[in-house]
């Protein structure tokens, strides 16, 4: 028989099936009838439990609807994508349905920290990278960080599950030495390709950002790059967009030593950009580039078949044997935060000597 609960606790019952149903009323309907939700459990304390669990989470001021992870997280990127590159977009469309096809159906309340750990463990079991796991988390913590901040979750579960480990030997960046800057500044042609990788190795200039810079945005003198936007890709086309972050705005100061390049390479700009297609006013393609950057670099003997990038993982590095404060190099080359400028150093076997070198008063005897 149902049975009518004190102090507002709605209706308990014992239904056909064996478990038991605890009943509240938790609204109006658009029709004046009143609005339902249950909770069932196998015994009574379970079935209450749930329903106590449920109104204190409105005494926290949690909302009343129980909304999916998918739902929740397509309407987040209905948002979400308003206000980022259409670049930017389609690369996070892939992670998100990842993440959908393992929390879609799931209630957002249900979600807790182990199910994002198992989640991270079954990504990096189906080899997954380190790098796109952190990617993985990253997106879920916004998604449940925006649900959290609607009162649909208590708190992130994100922010309680345990970072993943990774796995084997995590391959350095790679970056020029000092002797094969020297080679590529000595035996480079002095033409537009030979030029930008010298002035990309003095500057740390993204390769992006090399190829969306207008004759403007150089100092007639060479001394100061201007960097203001950057080349992105939409469907395979390039196009001229921000830069990667509000920190990646900056004037970049040239070495002495490059700046007659880069008065060379801005009287190369003869339409809108320094680096265009053969469809005048349009920006090159970075594929082209690319290109041009290692065919330039087969014929230095020497040298190794690195890649754009590297030439600014070579700039952090140079800056950093020569004793340049790492909050320095952070505003250099336009990073958010200095634990992004680290992941970009490469301690020298010189820097590593010298270092060493300096023990030597401790264990030297008279």
């Amino acid at each position: 028989m149902a049975k009518r609960r004190s102090n507002g606790d709605g209706l308990l019952r014992k239904r056909s099936d064996g478990r038991w149903e605890q009943r509240l009323t938790i609204g109006t309907q658009a029709d004046g009838k009143p609005q339902f939700k249950y909770f069932y459990g196998k015994t009574q304390k379970e079935a209450k439990d749930k329903a106590k669990a449920f109104l204190k989470e409105q005494d926290d001021g949690l909302t009343t609807e129980d909304i999916t992870f998918g739902k929740w997280a397509t309407i987040w990127f209905r948002d979400y994508q308003k206000r980022v590159e259409k670049s930017t977009q389609d690369g996070y469309k892939y992670t998100l349905r990842k993440l959908i096809d393992y929390f879609g159906e799931m209630p957002l309340r249900s979600i807790k920290a182990i199910h994002v750990e198992q989640f991270l463990q079954k990504m990096q079991e189906e080899g997954k990278s380190s790098s796109y796991l952190a990617k993985m988390r990253g997106m879920l913590y916004q998604v449940l960080n925006k649900a959290e901040a609607n009162d649909y979750i208590r708190k992130n579960p994100v922010r309680f599950a345990e970072k993943m480990r990774g796995t084997g030997e995590k391959k350095p960046k790679e970056a020029f030495t000092a002797e094969e800057v020297q080679l590529m500044m000595l035996h480079l042609p002095v033409d537009k390709i030979g030029i930008s990788i010298r002035v990309m190795l003095g500057t740390g200039l993204r390769s992006q950002e090399l190829l969306a810079l207008e004759p403007k945005h150089i100092e007639p003198d060479g001394s100061v790059i201007h960097v203001r936007q950057a080349l992105k890709m939409d469907g395979g086309k390039p196009y001229i967009g921000s830069t990667k972050s509000r920190d990646s705005v900056r004037d970049v100061p040239v070495p002495e030593e490059i700046r007659p390049y880069l008065k060379r390479l801005r009287s190369m700009g003869e339409g809108t950009y320094i680096w265009e297609s053969d469809a005048t006013g349009l920006p090159v393609n970075p594929t082209c580039f690319r290109k041009k950057f290692r065919q330039a670099l087969e014929k230095i003997r020497g040298v190794r078949l690195l890649t754009p990038h590297s030439c600014r993982h070579t700039y952090v590095s140079q800056l950093q044997a020569q004793g340049v404060p790492m909050e320095t190099i952070q505003s250099l080359v336009g990073h958010a935060d200095c634990q992004m400028t680290e992941h970009y150093l490469h301690v020298q076997d010189s820097v590593k000597t010298a270092a060493v070198e300096k023990l030597g008063n401790i264990f030297h005897i008279a």
